[in-house]
């Protein structure tokens, strides 16, 4: 990287480190006040309030990174013409392909941040967040139904009444049938706790079996049970799944589909994740086009408040398209690429004509 790269990398990465503050500290507020009406003297006080918010900062970076991206190369790229140093730049012979090329690459390095974010610090910032907030007001993570949490496995379906913020489970059900759907067996537990075995420990069991010769009753103060269903799994009903992890959302996709469950929702959500780290590129591929306006033309507030709409349509995009593939059943690739796409070609649509001109 030469020198004029490293400046032009130190200015946009300034502007962008400013720009994404600042919505972090406004969106904080925001969900601040939001938080207040729920806040009580006891449970759920003020300082368990402004955790929530806190933890659930690493969230918003991952949702935040290509707006903040998109505005702070604007600011920076303005800054630079009104100084008239980007026409210096010019002049000394960057070429357009190769400040794209520079955005490009810069954008990527951003993306796999937003990407190590999205993985490894906002699902268990944003769990954490929860099991604060229902600990406080609740006691309970879900409860679903009034008879408590459903799932299946195979041929077996599995109630849950009640699921703590240790992620213990209590009132435990779970109904096998056999190939014909003809009940053989069930089992009750009070409780269950995950175990460093990587399987569940049930406390006070009673196992009932069904067969044609009669019905046989066991009882069990602790029994062992080997399930998929694994406290990351159950994480899904109480994370949204725009947060949740990578591997998180794959398993439970396989789970879905496994047991012929609809699974488009996080389908989608996983197939965002794995285009996230192409938002911010193209979100400063958009920015680049700005740079080549007049400085002195007398809209440059409208250009920046034009390219600040840009970022939040992105957005207000992504969420929309969700929403609208879901009730569509719409491919989740589709679903989840087609805002980058669109973009991606406004973007290049713009180049194109500032290198035309």
């Amino acid at each position: 990287m030469n020198l004029l790269s490293r400046y032009l990398t130190r200015q946009i990465a300034g502007s962008f480190a400013m720009t994404l503050g600042a919505m972090l500290l406004l969106f904080g507020i925001f969900d601040l006040i939001g938080e207040l009406d729920q806040v009580r003297d006891q449970g759920y006080t003020a300082g368990r309030a402004i955790l929530f918010v806190l933890l659930q900062v690493p969230g918003r970076i991952q949702e935040l990174l290509p707006i903040a991206a998109l505005i702070g190369a604007i600011l920076a790229l303005v800054r630079l013409a009104l100084n008239s140093e980007f026409t210096v730049m010019r002049v000394s012979g960057l070429a357009v392909g190769r400040l794209a090329w520079h955005m490009v690459l810069l954008g990527l390095v951003l993306g796999t941040v937003n990407l190590a974010v999205g993985e490894y610090l906002a699902p268990p910032a944003e769990r954490l967040a929860q099991q604060i907030k229902l600990r406080g007001t609740q006691g309970i993570i879900a409860q679903q139904f009034h008879s408590g949490l459903w799932a299946k496995d195979g041929h077996t379906f599995i109630n849950i009444r009640q699921m703590l913020p240790d992620a213990s489970l209590i009132g435990v059900r779970m109904y096998e049938f056999d190939e014909r759907f003809r009940l053989r067996r069930i089992r009750l537990a009070e409780s269950a706790h995950w175990t460093s075995e990587s399987a569940w420990q049930l406390k006070a069991v009673t196992d009932t079996q069904i067969d044609p010769q009669g019905t046989r009753i066991n009882r069990q103060a602790l029994a062992r049970w080997q399930s998929p269903i694994t406290p990351d799994l159950l994480s899904a009903l109480m994370v949204n799944p725009d947060r949740l992890a990578l591997t998180t959302l794959w398993n439970y996709v396989h789970y879905l589909n496994n047991n012929r469950q609809k699974a488009t929702r996080y389908e989608i959500a996983l197939w965002n994740k794995l285009a996230a780290p192409l938002a911010a590129p193209v979100m400063l591929l958009l920015a680049l086009p700005f740079a080549y306006q007049q400085p002195r033309g007398g809209k440059l507030g409208t250009k920046i408040l034009l390219g600040i709409m840009i970022g939040l349509s992105f957005h207000l995009l992504n969420r929309v398209f969700g929403h609208i593939g879901l009730l569509n059943d719409w491919p989740p690739v589709l679903t989840a690429l087609l805002p980058l796409t669109l973009f991606s070609g406004a973007a290049l649509v713009a180049l194109w004509r500032v290198e035309s001109l």
